[in-house]
């Protein structure tokens, strides 16, 4: 591809919003008019094409048939961009970068969310510079080759693996962090890429998707006075596959009897349990305290340092995809894209 051009995919979200002039509410401004809205645009030498969802989504209405929505369009327009923006609310955009992030495989092109706080027809947003960052980024090329063929999570001056990103602030435009792993990218007066951090395929391999998400999963946080009937619950959910559990520090839980005794039961019965921290930083360390270890031994697989939203997707998307019980804990240990 000679000359980039970049897709503008709008899920929904606050960045799309404008004040309607009549009633005063915010609406959404439609797509098609992008370069009206910011005519900054133009003056890139290369084009844009949008497409918008009808109706648009909030994004707490997220699901996985949405996330095999957008999978579609990046499939059905691969070849024709050499990089693609979804525009997604902030909520849950680190589940749905996530999942997209194991759902694309083969990946050499960029796939960066990005979003706003405050809604581009206000004065102070942020949406616009968002907006013209992230095309920016999904446009860039060296050597006619993307820079970031990764999907990704941009907001404010950072650029972050979508699949390590934890949405942790409401208010302030800085919504995103990424502790366990560099950014990608740093904006100030130019773009500089951590060259590093950024995976590169080594092997050329044939781009494809996966359209199977198994959405069978629980998640299970673990806090002082948690009672048995609540775990019991959980782990007794029928039809639940898996369960996600956040744990304290480096992947502790009670060492109640009942607690044990639970869990033992789950993984008998064929359930997974993956062991997540609820940290921002660091690690499930099973092997480091006692508790951890008898947590291991009843064969609880170790999240290392997951996300609970990588964590989620990821196991949706081995149970959409395998079907043996040994296979899918040998890749939740496995770091498929760069998640762990």
């Amino acid at each position: 591809m000679s000359k980039s051009k970049v897709l503008v995919i709008y899920t929904g979200g606050t960045i799309g919003m404008v004040r309607d002039p009549e009633t005063g509410s915010l609406v959404p401004f439609d797509f098609e008019h992008i370069l009206d809205k910011v005519p900054e645009l133009k003056q890139f030498d290369f084009g844009i094409d949008t497409i918008s969802f009808d109706p648009i989504i909030d994004s707490s209405n997220m699901t996985p048939e949405i996330w095999i929505r957008l999978v579609e369009i990046i499939e059905s327009n691969y070849h024709e961009y050499s990089g693609f923006v979804i525009l997604h609310g902030t909520d849950t955009m680190a589940y749905t970068a996530s999942a997209l992030s194991f759902m694309l495989h083969n990946l050499e092109k960029p796939v960066v969310f990005t979003g706003s706080q405050l809604p581009m027809g206000m004065i102070r947003t942020d949406g616009k510079e968002n907006l013209i960052t992230a095309i920016e980024i999904a446009a860039d090329r060296k050597d006619n080759m993307a820079q970031v063929p990764e999907v990704c999570v941009f907001f404010q001056d950072k650029l972050y693996r979508g699949n390590r990103t934890t949405k942790y602030n409401a208010e302030n435009f800085r919504a995103f962090r990424s502790d366990n792993y560099p950014p990608l990218a740093e904006i100030g007066l130019h773009i500089k890429y951590n060259y590093p951090f950024i995976r590169y395929r080594t092997m050329k391999e044939v781009f494809f998707v996966s359209k199977k998400m198994d959405n069978r999963v629980a998640l299970l946080k673990i806090f002082p006075g948690i009672s048995e009937s609540m775990v019991r619950a959980i782990f007794e959910i029928e039809g639940v596959r898996a369960v996600v559990m956040e744990t304290f520090g480096s992947g502790n839980a009670p060492n109640a009897s009942w607690f044990i005794d639970l869990v033992k039961q789950a993984v008998d019965k064929g359930v997974i349990i993956l062991n997540v921290t609820q940290c921002l930083a660091g690690s499930v360390e099973m092997w480091r305290y006692e508790t951890g270890v008898k947590l291991e031994q009843l064969g609880v697989v170790n999240g290392y340092d997951l996300t609970t939203e990588a964590a989620i997707t990821k196991m949706m998307f081995l149970l959409g995809r395998e079907t043996s019980i040994t296979q899918i804990k040998r890749k939740l240990n496995k770091s498929l894209r760069g998640e762990i």
